[in-house]
């Protein structure tokens, strides 16, 4: 589980599958409305209240984003927060392992961005990959490998992109495929 504070009124907490597993839940358990969804959902706003120092009393807002094989994603708003101050950084991370994850999907804002991520894949011997566009944003899709290149691949997709909300299908859809299955040596070909 990884908390981060994204403005004065509002957190984020980030929950893998293998999170989710281990409390006892499947991302199913979020909108069936269980007893347990309700403990973790409890125990979550407890760690962020004393992480953060922030007090969940009235209206607060949940966004609630499953991700494609990882996990999901809350935002949560609390309405009553009066004052702005100044932010930090600052994040928990525990344990995160990817046992069962069939692909990774990351998006990236600039092409700089997936410049940078192919240069430190190849370095890490991790090459192809599909590459999408779409609304001037980037997706990298990596389909699994080894369980230790998927595990070193998140790692520095994290570096350089944020896990994509969308899926895999989605993206294939609506998304403009630019590069298929040779994504990295592509990319690397053009940009050295």
């Amino acid at each position: 589980m990884r908390l981060e504070r994204l403005t004065a009124n509002k957190i984020k907490i980030s929950l893998s599958s293998d999170d989710l597993f281990e409390r006892g839940l499947s991302k199913e358990d979020i909108w069936k409305d269980s007893i347990k969804w309700h403990q973790l959902f409890h125990d979550m706003l407890e760690e962020a209240s004393e992480e953060f120092d922030v007090d969940f009393e009235g209206s607060v807002g949940v966004e609630i984003f499953s991700l494609q094989a990882q996990g999901m994603v809350m935002i949560i708003t609390v309405d009553d927060a009066s004052d702005e101050e100044i932010l930090y950084d600052g994040f928990i991370e525990m344990q995160v392992r990817l046992e069962g994850c069939d692909d990774l999907l990351f998006i990236f804002q600039a092409f700089e961005d997936v410049i940078g991520l192919c240069k430190s894949l190849d370095i890490a011997g991790i090459s192809g990959g599909n590459l999408y566009s779409i609304n001037n944003k980037y997706f990298y899709h990596l389909q699994k490998k080894e369980d230790e290149d998927l595990e070193k691949a998140a790692a520095i997709l994290a570096e350089y992109g944020d896990a994509s909300i969308v899926s895999p299908h989605w993206l294939e859809e609506y998304g403009k495929l630019i590069v298929k299955n040779t994504a990295v040596e592509t990319i690397l070909q053009y940009f050295k």
